[in-house]
């Protein structure tokens, strides 16, 4: 019995060592996942490998009424129209914490271009990319391959390009040509709605629209561009393992190839793709901020939105 536990902890131990020098090497190689793709593998490293893959087989329409479309059309100028996209999003809050909207003033071209511009990046040639790959918190524009990747859990098959917006922002120099204009427009209009969505946040707490501004919930705002690279084999990993996300808010923009799963009452829903659409999640931070659960059902950390993603190609989190 005590050889067997011994070879049972050697084996462990071996493994242990060996799943750190494969994410090591991921890491030190620069070229992140796609990586991996363009130089033809077939299986997937098992430092990818999930275990039983926790989605839900439910079909796109189920999801509808769990994740509600909200419509932002003329609430600027019409009050009634207002009160009743507060109270839409009142209930959202309260049933799961996450919710669409559209005609939010972003222009879909706008949109659309910015998941082209995401995928160009990710699509350019190793060695460029390379060039912006860091680790390093304190820049302001970096390429990585899984932001928790020497966390000990499988890594998500997904590479990153991200940048700060707010307090300090990037200098549009350090933007790749192949992307910096669009990045800098897209980045000017998703702070723009931020605030609009925390005025309507602050409103259905019963309090001034300016109410969570002024607890600076929106002075930090971080854009994530997401790549999910073709799988060989995506039956054993994930683009987003479940996770929430510890922000005030994260305005999500979907490509149209799906794959984004929130967790309603213990069930895995889907979330369909809406062209123009915006997806809103309350984040971990806004949920313990002071007067804030008020408006939300969430008791403990197990029941704060969860989502995963695992296919598509490309999404934008703007994170604030």
């Amino acid at each position: 019995m005590v050889v067997k536990n011994t070879n049972q902890l050697e084996e462990s131990t071996n493994f242990t060592s060996d799943f750190k020098a494969k994410v090591k090497a991921l890491d030190d190689s620069k070229a992140s996942v796609k990586g991996l793709v363009e130089s033809g593998v077939s299986k997937i490293p098992h430092i990818f490998h999930t275990g039983k893959l926790d989605i839900g087989e439910n079909s796109a329409s189920d999801s509808n009424s769990n994740v509600p479309i909200v419509d932002l059309q003329d609430i600027q100028i019409n009050p009634t129209l207002r009160a009743e996209v507060i109270d839409q999003i009142t209930s959202a809050c309260h049933e799961g914490g996450f919710f669409q909207v559209i005609n939010h003033g972003i222009p879909v071209t706008v949109l659309d271009e910015m998941i082209d511009g995401i995928r160009r990046f990710h699509e350019q040639d190793a060695d460029v990319r390379k060039e912006f790959y860091t680790r390093d918190k304190k820049k302001k524009v970096a390429y990585v391959s899984n932001g928790t990747l020497f966390s000990g859990q499988a890594a998500n098959w997904r590479d990153t390009f991200g940048f700060a917006v707010a307090p300090d922002p990037f200098k549009p120099e350090d933007i790749p040509p192949i992307c910096r204009d669009i990045v800098i427009e897209y980045s000017q209009n998703i702070r723009h709605l931020g605030f609009k969505i925390f005025e309507l946040l602050s409103e259905a707490l019963g309090l001034s629209p300016s109410y969570l501004k002024e607890l600076n919930c929106a002075e930090g705002l971080f854009i994530l561009g997401h790549y999910y690279p073709p799988c060989p084999e995506p039956e054993l990993t994930m683009g987003a393992s479940k996770h929430t996300d510890s922000d005030f808010i994260t305005l999500l923009l979907q490509d149209q190839l799906g794959g984004l799963q929130v967790l309603h009452e213990d069930k895995w829903v889907n979330v369909p793709p809406v062209h123009g659409a915006l997806v809103v999640n309350i984040g971990d931070l806004l949920q313990i901020t002071p007067s804030i659960n008020t408006i939300l059902s969430f008791e403990a950390n197990e029941n704060l939105p969860r989502f995963h993603n695992f296919s598509g190609s490309a999404t934008a989190y703007a994170q604030t």
